[in-house]
């Protein structure tokens, strides 16, 4: 008999709290992909900070800002080589450029709201299963309401303000910037606010300027936001700064707001775009439509992607209590699946929220920030934290979020093609550790960088692995051949060019593992080497994938072979004196033992390269070094951390992490901190369970490969594997009951499991797979469009 089919129905996932937000760390994000806002919920004063993907400081950067770079490779190759690390560093910081221009805000608007007597009843809430956030209130016998969206299809940020007793709502709304601004009244009733940002990212090292070649004398990017109310009753009435409304019952705002940005190689000034226009344009649209139209079309697009995958853990009714709590008791060791689930889901609701076809790729903020001079630019770090941002899009069923990673991968390889040529003579495409809107690809830094991070080179090759990726689980050829694979190769060609050969061996020079510190037998402090296990590891994947494209596309097979002699002689994955796997170039010892970045497991995940299921020996040199670096670190680092563990098939150390994610990295919006936000641990944790669930990387689907004790029962529907399999799981006492596997493209199916299956109604093969990690191997052909019945036995 076969088991029922009761997969996990979508749930209603609700952030909600009995206080205004204090500060922005409990503000609550909406987004549309390209228009952001965090809401406050402040009865009296409300503030409600805005962003828009485009606004950056700066503009395009010349293609070779240092044309003395390149003379110093050869002497930083000769130095390290003979262990002359300092002098290495010290030319080094001579081969870098200026550094990368920032994330800014687009302004904030405040609602000073007028009411009898004091804010009682409060509640406020982020409902991330429709994306819209409320603020409710009573005062002097009236309830107020605030709902507030972001709308993608119509491309403007609703503010409904409603009363319950007719004409009982007042209030003033405003606008300010912390940058020199614009604020003015257009048509009567439409606040306009008009800016810059600035020209250039201040350098605050507090070094002596670098004056660098080529200067493109691009004069900042212009930005303007508009606000108009519609009112179903009451008056509007407006001075040179602000609108009044009085005796309303009802009030919608419609928010609008645009760039002059016109492309990573657009001067946004002279050669932008013209941002009023733009502004104008979008509110013109939107406000044919009201407000019901506006939040269907909203809901009705949102949902297209969230109700793709619903996951469940429990069929308990969710705690009656706020967030802040909520995680407040689950510090203190109380447990609560349904805050588990809502992290997951969460962590897609941002994707959704601030990556969409045709936009930009999330920063480090995603489309969330209110500071001008933002923690680390707010920029695209690429030894890490960009990537992180995408790890779970194809898996959880959001494969369109990357298209923005996917085209701004196209625009660093146009400009890393400068880069590889003239920082090092090399054919290709080079990007280094920290980029922006502009596609900066140069090692930054200001000649005062520390080349641990500066001028780590080996960007071009970790991005490619996304090419491959989406190419894996989408199944798409055409974007294989006409897209990743030129793309990939460029990449490919670059790192041809940068390994060098010593002792027999391919190595990388210079080298870091980023951004840690070793201690040299001699006694000296590095951070510069040769062939770090993360270059190593990166290469070895890159090659990997161009080969197996090459025999997909049945092309290039010169030039896949000449990659299968090179990777090998790659320098070969070492295991330590104390288990570990090395990091350096040889065992030495780190600075901080325990340090953020576990780079030289980059094979295990993101990588293919390691795996219990491959080598048992380099899987438990993963786990020594895991173990050796502490189960600490930031927000991102115990993110990654969740989703090695999985890769070692150790679900309860997995969930482990994830609780040490959800305890100590997470603050009351749910926000990740590094410390300060950054949301690459938000997507990091999100992709961490999903390998908990299943796993998909070395060729077959493993399902439920990292279930922790924990979650003895659940169910998950509509996670996507390579191959573009869409799969169903429901399980029981830790263990696969059934499953639904709906193949959209018709490739033979290949399940990894530790039970034997049954195929209901196809003819399918099981064999005892022999060696390691045992268990069984099911194998099935499909027709596309077509789903498959699974359950356990035979």
């Amino acid at each position: 008999m076969m088991p029922s089919m009761v997969f996990a129905q979508q749930k209603q996932y609700v952030l909600w709290y009995k206080q205004p937000a204090k500060d922005w760390n409990e503000a609550l994000p909406v987004g549309n992909g390209r228009l952001g806002a965090m809401i406050f919920g402040n009865p009296q004063h409300e503030l409600i900070q805005l962003n828009e993907e485009t606004l950056w400081t700066g503009g395009p950067k010349p293609l070779n800002p240092n044309p003395e770079a390149y003379q110093y490779l050869s002497s930083v190759r000769e130095d390290l080589f003979r262990d002359s690390v300092a002098r290495a560093i010290g030319n080094l910081r001579k081969m870098q450029g200026p550094d990368s221009d920032a994330y800014q805000p687009l302004g904030d608007i405040l609602i000073d709201q007028q009411f009898e007597g004091e804010a009682t009843d409060y509640y406020r809430d982020l409902n991330i299963s429709n994306a819209t956030a409320t603020t409710r209130f009573t005062a002097g016998g009236v309830t107020y309401t605030r709902t507030i969206f972001s709308s993608a299809p119509d491309q403007v940020i609703i503010i409904q303000l409603k009363a319950s007793k007719q004409g009982a709502l007042n209030f003033t709304l405003g606008a300010k910037h912390e940058l020199a601004y614009k604020l003015s009244v257009d048509q009567k009733d439409e606040l306009v606010l008009s800016g810059k940002a600035r020209i250039m990212s201040d350098d605050r090292r507090n070094v002596k300027p670098v004056i660098y070649s080529d200067s493109l004398n691009c004069n900042g990017m212009r930005f303007q936001y508009r606000i108009k109310p519609v009112l179903k009753d009451g008056t509007a009435q407006s001075t040179d700064t602000s609108l009044i409304i009085s005796n309303a019952t009802e009030v919608v705002l419609y928010v609008s707001g645009a760039t002059s940005y016109n492309g990573f190689r657009a001067c946004p000034d002279k050669d932008g775009k013209d941002e009023a226009a733009l502004s104008k344009a979008f509110l013109a649209a939107a406000l044919k439509k009201n407000y019901f139209q506006l939040l269907t079309n909203h809901q009705k697009d949102y949902g297209q992607y969230f109700n793709r995958l619903s996951f469940s853990l429990t069929n308990e009714a969710a705690p009656n209590l706020p967030m802040d709590e909520r995680l407040k008791a689950y510090k203190a060791g109380n447990p609560d699946p349904w805050l588990e689930e809502t992290y997951f889901q969460f962590g897609r609701y941002l994707l959704i929220s601030c990556s969409r076809p045709g936009g930009i790729a999330a920063n480090l903020q995603g489309i969330w920030n209110q500071q001008i001079r933002p923690s680390w630019r707010s920029n695209y770090t690429t030894n890490i934290n960009v990537q992180m941002n995408y790890w779970p899009a194809e898996m959880t069923n959001l494969s369109e979020m990357t298209e923005p990673l996917l085209h701004q991968i196209r625009n660093l390889a146009e400009n890393g093609k400068s880069t590889a040529w003239n920082y090092y003579r090399a054919r290709g495409w080079a990007v280094h550790h920290n980029s922006d809107i502009w596609a900066m690809t140069h090692p930054a830094g200001a000649n005062a960088g520390d080349p641990k991070w500066a001028n780590w080179a080996m960007g071009s090759p970790w991005l490619s692995q996304h090419l491959f990726e989406h190419y894996r689980f989408t199944g798409d050829k055409t974007f294989l051949r006409d897209t990743a694979y030129p793309l990939m190769k460029g990449a490919a060609e670059f790192c041809l060019d940068w390994l060098v050969e010593k002792d027999g061996v391919l190595v990388t020079a210079p080298s870091t593992s980023p951004e840690n510190v070793y201690i040299h037998p001699a006694g000296y402090k590095g951070t510069v080497t040769i062939a770090s296990a993360m270059d190593m590891q990166i290469i070895w994947d890159l090659f990997t994938n161009l080969v197996e494209a090459a025999k997909v596309l049945n092309i290039d097979t010169d030039f896949a072979r000449l990659l299968e002699e090179k990777m090998a002689k790659l320098n070969p994955m070492k295991i330590g004196k104390k288990g570990n796997l090395v990091e350096w170039y040889d065992d030495w010892e780190d600075e901080d033992p325990q340090h953020r970045h576990v780079s030289h497991l980059f094979g295990l995940h993101p990588g293919r390269q390691i795996s219990p299921l491959l080598d048992p020996k380099f899987a438990e040199a993963s786990r020594k070094t895991l173990e050796i670096r502490g189960d600490g670190g930031t927000g991102w680092s115990k993110a990654w951390k969740i989703n090695f563990w999985a890769r070692l098939l150790d679900g309860d150390h997995a969930y482990k992490m994830y609780q040490e994610l959800l305890k100590g990295s997470t603050m009351n919006n749910l926000f990740d901190t590094h410390p300060p936000f950054q949301i690459d641990g938000n997507f990091g944790g999100t992709s961490g369970v999903g390998e908990m669930l299943m796993q998909s990387h070395l060729g077959f689907i493993q399902p439920l490969p990292a279930l922790p004790a924990t979650w003895k029962q659940g169910s998950v529907k509509g996670m996507v594997a390579r191959g573009n399999f869409v799969v169903d799981m429901q399980w029981k006492d830790g263990v696969l009951s059934v499953a639904e596997i709906l193949s959209r493209l018709g490739n033979v199916c290949v399940l990894r499991t530790s039970m034997p299956l049954t195929v209901k109604g196809v003819k399918f093969f099981s064999t005892k797979v022999e060696g390691e990690g045992g268990g069984y191997e099911t194998a099935f052909s499909t027709v596309a469009g077509k789903k498959y019945v699974i359950s356990v036995g035979k």
